[in-house]
């Protein structure tokens, strides 16, 4: 599993002009199982994005797809983990990442 931090390299009104874009990005990959959460950081300064991809690699390329990630519009961050403890209803998650 993994969480992807973006942080924003350009204005917030840049974001904002690719932001229907990226949220279409992000509908393809919820439509395929492979974004569980996402959401904004409060202060706007990035996003998160709470991923169950097989690899890093895989990873890599689907972040190579995303609008701000073309635009440069954001950098990201990829923090690979393992879930070990987890509450009963995310389980049917982290069944499919062992």
């Amino acid at each position: 599993m993994f969480i992807v931090i973006l942080r924003y390299k350009k204005l917030i009104d840049e974001v904002n002009n690719n932001l229907e874009d990226h949220i279409k990005f992000l509908e393809k990959y919820y439509n395929l199982n492979i974004f569980l959460c996402s959401g904004r950081q409060e202060p706007r300064v990035g996003g998160i994005i709470l991923c169950n991809a097989k690899d890093r690699t895989e990873i890599n390329t689907i972040i190579k797809e995303d609008p701000f990630y073309k635009n440069e519009i954001a950098e990201y961050e990829i923090i690979e983990f393992i879930p070990t403890k987890y509450a009963e209803e995310f389980e049917k998650f982290v069944q499919n990442i062992e």
